[in-house]
C-alpha cells in the first residue's frame, strides 16, 4: 500500500538534513463480540525526532465530539434515517505534506549497505502534521461532492439536496452517514471509494467502541464490550457488585494518605473511566470527582476508583435508549451543589439535556470560582447550562431540525431565576462576571425559556453530588 499510494521516493540525503526514524508496529483488531478480526502491521514515522518549523507548522485536527455522535444517533432514530459506517483504509497515507521530509528506510526494506533515504510524499503515521493534512484532503473531497461543513463541529458535513438530506460525520478513519436517502447514500459511496481506498461496514452497529442496536422502537447505545474488558483488566471481572458509584458520605480530598510514587495505573483506570461516561452519565459525577486527584493520588481514591468498577459489574450493558416516537423539543436541568468542595471550596456544576426523551448531553465539573451563595452557584450554573442550549440549538440546524418553541431549562432555586429574569437583583450580583448575564438575553428574545422544578424532580441531581440507593 506504501508504494502503491507513491507515499516516497527513495534519494540520497542532501547535506544539512536529517531524517527521522522509523518503525514497524503490530496490532490485533478486534470486533464488537471479542474474537479477533485480522493482524494489523503498520509503519510509524518517529515524531519525536521532528522539529517545529522546520518538519512541521500546524498540527491540530478537528474530530467528532461525542455530543454530535448521541445528536446525530438521537435525530436519526427519531427521523427513521439509513444509518452506514465506511472505515478507510490507511488513512494517513492520503494526506499531502506541505514540508520537506526525509525519513530512514523501515527496518528491512533495503538492502544493506544502501544508504539512500526516503523522501516523503505522503503524510505517514506518527508524522505531527498527519491528522490535519488527511483532514484538509478529506474536508476538500466533501465540499467537491457537494457537502456544506458545519461551523457548529468541523467534523460534521450535510449535504441538501430537494427531499434529500445526508449527514456525515468523522473521527479520524470512522465516519458515520445519516440519511433519508439510500441512492444518494450509495452514490457517495462510490465517489469516497474512487477518492480513497474505503471500507464499507454496512449498517451502523460499532462505532469508537459505542455497540448500537436498531429496532422499531429506537436505537439503543452502551459500551458492555469496553466496560467488560475493563473488568478483566483490572482484575475486578469477578468483584462484589454494588448497587451506587460512589458512597453518599464520601470525604475526598487530595490529603487522605501517602501518595503513590507511579500514579500511572490509576491515570490509565481514570483516563478508561472517562471514555465510559459516554453512554454512562450515572458515573458522571464520581469521574469527575477521581479525575481531580490524578497527579497527585492516593490508596482511597484507587479504592474508590475500583467502587466505580464494582458498580458496574452490576449493569456493564446499562447505556442510552433513543426512541423512534420522541419529539424535538430541547429540554434541560441545570444543578449546582454549593461550595461542597472541601479543599477549594468550590461548587459543583451539572446539567442533562434532553431531545425529546432521549438524552443527548451531560455535565459535570467544578466551578471557576467561589460563589458567595447557593444562588450565585446556581446562577452560574444556569449559565453554563445555556452555553450549551445555544450551542445544541445551532447543531441542530444543521441537521435539519428546526426549533421554534423556546428550549425549556428547568432550575430548582427560585433566587435563581428572578436573577436570570429581573435586572433589580444586580445589587446583589455585581461581582458575578457579565459573561454569566448572557442568560437574561436568551430569555428575553425567547430561544430559552426557564421553569421551576421542585428538587424531588431536578434529574441534574446525580451529576453534582453523590446519591445513595434511594
Amino acid at each position: 500500500m506504501l508504494e502503491q499510494n507513491a507515499t516516497w521516493s527513495l534519494v540520497s540525503l542532501p547535506s544539512k538534513k536529517k531524517p527521522v526514524g522509523s518503525r514497524w508496529i503490530y496490532k490485533l483488531k478486534y470486533k464488537s463480540d471479542g474474537s479477533i478480526k485480522h493482524y494489523k502491521a503498520r509503519l510509524v514515522a518517529q515524531e519525536y525526532t521532528q522539529i517545529e518549523g522546520l518538519d512541521y507548522t500546524e498540527t491540530f485536527a478537528p474530530v467528532a465530539k461525542l455530543t454530535t455522535v448521541r445528536c446525530l444517533l438521537a435525530v436519526a432514530a427519531a427521523k427513521n434515517w439509513e444509518l452506514h459506517q465506511l472505515d478507510v483504509n490507511n488513512v494517513f497515507l492520503h494526506g499531502e505534506l506541505h514540508e520537506e521530509i526525509y525519513m530512514i528506510p523501515p527496518p528491512g526494506y533495503l538492502s544493506s549497505g544502501d544508504n539512500q533515504v526516503c523522501k516523503l510524499h505522503k503524510s505517514l503515521y506518527g508524522l505531527k502534521q498527519a491528522p490535519r493534512q488527511w483532514f484538509e484532503k478529506f474536508s476538500l473531497s466533501l465540499r467537491k461532492f457537494g457537502f456544506t461543513q458545519s461551523s457548529n463541529d468541523h467534523s460534521l458535513f450535510t449535504l441538501i439536496k430537494g427531499t434529500s438530506f445526508l449527514a456525515l460525520l468523522v473521527y479520524v478513519d470512522d465516519m458515520v452517514i445519516a440519511g433519508n436517502d439510500f441512492l444518494q447514500i450509495q452514490k457517495l459511496k462510490h465517489y469516497l471509494s474512487t477518492c480513497f481506498s474505503i471500507k464499507d461496514l454496512g449498517t451502523l452497529k460499532y462505532f469508537l467502541g459505542l455497540e448500537l442496536a436498531h429496532s422499531p422502537q429506537g436505537i439503543s447505545l452502551c459500551q458492555c464490550k469496553y466496560t467488560l474488558d475493563l473488568l478483566k483488566e483490572t482484575g475486578m471481572a469477578g468483584s462484589k457488585p454494588v448497587v451506587f458509584p460512589i458512597p453518599q458520605q464520601h470525604r475526598m480530598s487530595s490529603d487522605c494518605g501517602e501518595t503513590f510514587q507511579d500514579p500511572s495505573q490509576y491515570c490509565r483506570l481514570i483516563g478508561r473511566l472517562i471514555y465510559l461516561t459516554i453512554s454512562r452519565p450515572d458515573i458522571t459525577y464520581a469521574v469527575q470527582l477521581l479525575s481531580q486527584f490524578m497527579h497527585k493520588s492516593c490508596q482511597p481514591h484507587l479504592d474508590a476508583a475500583y467502587y466505580v468498577l464494582r458498580y458496574l459489574k452490576s449493569s456493564p450493558g446499562q447505556g442510552l435508549f433513543f426512541p423512534s416516537n420522541s419529539d424535538f423539543q430541547i429540554k434541560a436541568y441545570c444543578d449546582a451543589d454549593w461550595a461542597s468542595c472541601p479543599m477549594t471550596r468550590r461548587s459543583v456544576t451539572g446539567y442533562y439535556i434532553f431531545l425529546g426523551n432521549a438524552p443527548i448531553s451531560w455535565k459535570s465539573n467544578k466551578q471557576p470560582t467561589i460563589s458567595r451563595s447557593s444562588a450565585e452557584s446556581e446562577y452560574r450554573s444556569m449559565a453554563a447550562t445555556t452555553s450549551e442550549l445555544i450551542w445544541l440549538h445551532s447543531l441542530l440546524a444543521d441537521l435539519s431540525v428546526t426549533h421554534s418553541q423556546p428550549m425549556f431549562l428547568h432550575c430548582d432555586n427560585q433566587s435563581a431565576l428572578h436573577i436570570a429574569a429581573n435586572p433589580v437583583f444586580h445589587e446583589r450580583t455585581k461581582h458575578i462576571e457579565i459573561g454569566c448575564h448572557f442568560i437574561r438575553k436568551h430569555l428575553q428574545s425567547g430561544i430559552i425559556a426557564t421553569q421551576y422544578v421542585s428538587s424531588h424532580f431536578r434529574l441534574a441531581d446525580i451529576l453534582t453530588k453523590a446519591l445513595g440507593r434511594d
